[in-house]
């Protein structure tokens, strides 16, 4: 192999001497000026061509490449070389032009290299050549296998496919040089799973066998391997495929029970599920297109099946409402089908499978069951009947109990209506169609026990009620009339036109008359026979100072059965009018003010509301100026009873009062030591006051004895509200720095209370 490339890097030398040759022969071309001298010399050139080297060399370095010559004969010529390669991976030999490479080179990495080739004088380093391009190309040796693109490839595709069916396309590169022959070609190979498929061409995985049932291998794993056309191949040069059959519908369904049985309640709703037939079909959910039919029985319109493909299962509801009085079970076949299927996926399995299915229905205590979803009936207004008509419900069980009815209140708000116990509609009161036409009514029906007890089952009906007319309304204006004429109106002016309506029905043929009801005015009446009427001045000139409204009776009458007549009062204002006949100067009638009895009584409450408050307001008023003529306000009015005898036990004091305490210091006696707090006597605690002697005092009177006696009931009640205060001031605290402030303990006769004083006190 050494020897072939060193003949080819020979040869290449050879043609590129015989290139400089026959370009040095050529004289058209000339020197730079910036390297030659001024006068014209013969053109020079340079004496080599392209280089080559191998790749991965393994002699020992440097290695070399080439030569580079010029015919340029000087004693002094030096050879360089520049680029961005040049001193690092190649160098030239100065004298003689050798090129040699120091490293060894990759032509993966670099192919070829740039260089410049010098030849200046030694001595003053001037160019004696023009520099020169050239190129070191590497050549390729066979040192790469092939790699692919990835270790793990991931494809799919439709099971049950034709043979031939393209999966993948796989890309291995190497990175050998691809214009040298078979060095680059890449070879790939089946390692495993050739048995179901294989390659074709560069790299194209197909399958080699029509029968890839996603059901029995649902994924499949192969390895390819590849090389070049040489054999080279390395542990990179393999990859992994994973194949994943697609799923197609080519699957039937097929029942996992041929007989199928339920039981179910008669009162089941329309279109509620009531059982579930489970079929097999392997195919995934968006290929499962179950079809169920009942093809033998007579109940096709009772019940339908509805398929749900998540669950591979039909869903059988009822269509109809089912009786369990009227059938007891159903029986009926079955059968499933996938109408969608591929044909071309067939194996011999059967396109249909049947089953039975029995559906027992029972017995549920149902409501009462009316004869019809509503009733309609008619009634005459201004009449009581005692039957307008019935309504029927029944007991759709076996028992056959009895049924009550009645009328819901919520419906008939005005108790207009009654029902009796089978079913009978009649009016309690009568009715007018011009307040109410029609009337919707809910009848409820019960069922009831044998002690005419309801059971709770019960069911309800519409009743509508119409009402239909009579002819009780008398004709009346279409609207209020604001007639007006000038005082000075001529004879035959026309002062209003009229029109009528009736609150009753009105047929098309209606035809309403007008009339005067008298023909003492000043105005006349012309029936138009179209329902209207004209209203024009009969004699001319109206006197304003004696009237200035003028009130005309009109009779209107309709052609009902019977004929029923009206009247309707119009009022005409005489005005002043200009020159022109327009209207300058009109006192209007007010209008007529009518008080309902609902609102006289509104206004009376209102005026005994209002009585009533300043009743209170008065009497309070009342109350707090007598409070205040006593002195004291009215949350101050309390009994007291204050008994200036001693003084009481000070801030500190928290003893209740403790008489005895006090009563024993004013003796003379030591103050005794506090008692504790759980201690204290109650409140009215029984006390023996030591009795007062004063000088000139004599035996108590009436009032002393009294007031003695309810102060010792006070004392023995230990039970009742302390609403009466005991004080006895004697003694100061022993806390307080406070004297005495009384003045009962002192024999002074120069006390400055007055009479008008102890009344006061007396008073509280």
């Amino acid at each position: 192999m050494q020897v072939l490339v060193m003949l080819l890097a020979a040869a290449g030398t050879y043609l590129g001497l015989l290139t400089a040759a026959t370009a040095a022969s050529n004289p058209g071309r000339q020197d730079t000026p910036s390297t030659l001298p001024l006068h014209r010399r013969q053109k020079r050139d340079w004496i080599w061509n392209q280089m080559h080297i191998d790749e991965e060399k393994n002699g020992s370095l440097p290695h070399y490449v080439g030569k580079i010559k010029s015919s340029v004969n000087h004693k002094n010529t030096k050879y360089q070389l520049k680029g961005e390669s040049a001193g690092k991976v190649f160098r030239v030999d100065e004298n003689t032009g050798d090129v040699y490479a120091f490293e060894r080179l990759d032509r993966e990495k670099i192919p070829e290299y740039q260089l410049v080739a010098l030849v200046v004088d030694k001595n003053t380093e001037k160019n004696l050549e023009s520099p020169s391009s050239f190129t070191i190309k590497v050549h390729d040796i066979n040192d790469n296998w092939p790699v692919f693109t990835q270790l793990v490839f991931n494809a799919s595709v439709p099971e049950m496919s034709v043979i031939g069916t393209s999966v993948i396309q796989l890309t291995a590169v190497d990175a050998d040089d691809p214009t040298v022959a078979d060095h680059a070609s890449v070879i790939y190979r089946l390692k495993e799973g050739e048995e179901h498929f294989r390659i074709r061409g560069p790299g194209l995985i197909e399958t080699a066998s029509k029968n890839l049932d996603r059901e029995t291998v649902p994924m499949y794993k192969i390895v390819v391997e590849t090389q070049d056309a040489q054999g080279l191949r390395g542990d990179s040069g393999t990859a992994t495929v994973f194949i994943t059959l697609q799923d197609v519908n080519d699957n039937f369904p097929v029942f996992t029970q041929t007989r199928y049985t339920f039981s179910v309640p008669e009162d089941i709703r329309v279109g509620s599920p009531l059982g579930s037939l489970f079929v097999k079909d392997p195919d995934e959910p968006q290929n499962r297109k179950t079809k169920y039919s009942i093809v033998q029985g007579e109940y096709r319109d009772t019940f339908t099946i509805e398929p749900d493909p998540t669950r591979n299962e039909g869903i059988i509801k009822p269509m109809k409402p089912l009786d369990y009085e009227r059938i007891q079970q159903y029986s009926f076949t079955i059968e499933a089908t996938d109408p969608t299927i591929d044909l071309r996926y067939l194996s011999g399995t059967s396109t249909k499978n049947i089953a039975r299915v029995i559906i027992n229905v029972t017995d549920v205590d149902e409501p009462p069951n009316f004869k019809q979803p509503f009733y309609h009936f008619q009634l005459r207004e201004n009449e009581k009947k005692p039957w307008i008509g019935s309504v029927l419900a029944v007991d759709p069980d076996a028992a056959q109990r009895s049924i009550g009815y009645s009328i819901r209140r919520t419906s008939d708000k005005g108790q207009f209506f009654g029902i009796n116990k089978h079913g009978n509609i009649y009016n309690v009161k009568e009715l007018d169609r011009e307040v109410y036409p029609w009337y919707n009514l809910t009848v409820e029906a019960k069922e009831l026990d044998s002690r005419g007890t309801p059971t709770g089952k019960e069911s309800i009906v519409q009743v509508h009620i119409e009402v239909l007319d009579e002819n009780d309304n008398a004709p009346e204006f279409a609207k209020p009339y604001e007639a007006k004429v000038c005082e000075d109106a001529p004879q035959g002016k026309l002062v209003v036109q009229i029109s009528a309506i009736d609150k009753d029905v009105t047929p098309r043929d209606v035809k309403f008359k007008f009339s005067l009801s008298t023909e003492d005015s000043n105005f006349t009446l012309t029936d138009n026979h179209d329902n209207t009427a004209n209203i024009t001045v009969k004699h001319g000139y109206f006197d304003r100072e004696r009237a200035k409204v003028h009130h005309l009776p009109i009779l209107i009458s309709d052609n009902g059965r019977p004929s029923l007549t009206g009247t309707s009062t119009l009022h005409v204002t005489v005005c002043k009018c200009n020159e022109r006949g327009e209207f300058t100067l009109c006192e209007e009638m007010g209008a007529q003010v009518g008080v309902s009895i609902q609102a006289l009584v509104a206004i009376f409450l209102c005026i005994l509301t209002i009585a009533v408050i300043s009743l209170l307001v008065y009497l309070r008023r009342r109350l707090r100026k007598q409070a205040r003529a006593h002195g004291k306000s009215v949350p101050e009015i309390h009994e007291q009873l204050v008994t200036y005898d001693e003084e009481g036990g000070g801030e500190m004091d928290t003893t209740s009062y403790d008489v005895s305490v006090l009563n024993s210091v004013r003796h003379g006696g030591a103050k005794p030591p506090r008692p504790a707090l759980d201690a204290r006597p109650s409140l009215y605690a029984q006390v023996q006051k030591p009795p007062r002697h004063a000088p000139g005092a004599h035996a108590p009177g009436e009032m002393a004895a009294m007031i003695e006696v309810k102060k010792d009931e006070a004392d023995h009640d230990g039970g009742g509200p302390p609403y009466d205060t005991l004080h006895i001031y004697g003694y100061e605290g022993a806390e307080s720095i406070a004297e005495s402030l009384s003045s009962l303990g002192t024999d002074s006769s120069d006390s400055d209370i007055s009479c008008g004083d102890l009344a006061g006190l007396l008073r509280l």
